[in-house]
């Protein structure tokens, strides 16, 4: 399980420097790919297939199912960390999230996201330094008693 935020920046090499912790469970190979909110996702091999095989099984008549599945696969690059814990970020992948030096790397329970720093603080309340929304998001969920 990923959780946790890190701030960091990317080196000259694009390189970004995964968290220890997250390390371990990563086991040296991921996949890197699109999120929707203008960040990035790290998978876990694993959890890629898993969420790979609902992409194929979601019905491909439907042309808005097609671009779902385009955004996600076209832009999936199967990434290898170093042993200094590295690992590239693609061009294309960078400049979707906006990342020019300093990130946001949080854990998202079973995947990892990162952030470009300006695009992170774009969703943070100016004045709490909290996630925007949170309470009306989770107001009618029945998570942890909201």
């Amino acid at each position: 399980m990923f959780v946790g935020k890190y701030t960091n920046s990317i080196d000259a090499k694009s390189r970004l420097i995964v968290p220890a912790r997250f390390r371990e469970e990563l086991r040296g190979r991921c996949v890197l790919a699109k999120a929707l909110d203008r960040c990035l996702t790290i998978y876990t091999m694993e959890e890629w297939e898993k969420f790979a095989n609902k992409l194929d099984e979601l019905p491909g008549g439907r042309e808005d199912i097609r671009r779902l599945k385009r955004h996600f696969n076209s832009s999936a690059a199967e990434c290898d960390i170093d042993k200094q814990g590295r690992m590239t970020i693609p061009q294309e992948l960078r400049e979707y999230a906006g990342i020019t030096r300093d990130l946001v790397t949080i854990g998202s329970n079973r995947t990892i996201e990162v952030w470009s720093k300006e695009n992170w603080d774009a969703e943070l309340n100016p004045d709490t330094g909290e996630l925007l929304d949170v309470a009306e998001i989770a107001e009618g969920l029945e998570l942890y008693g909201f």
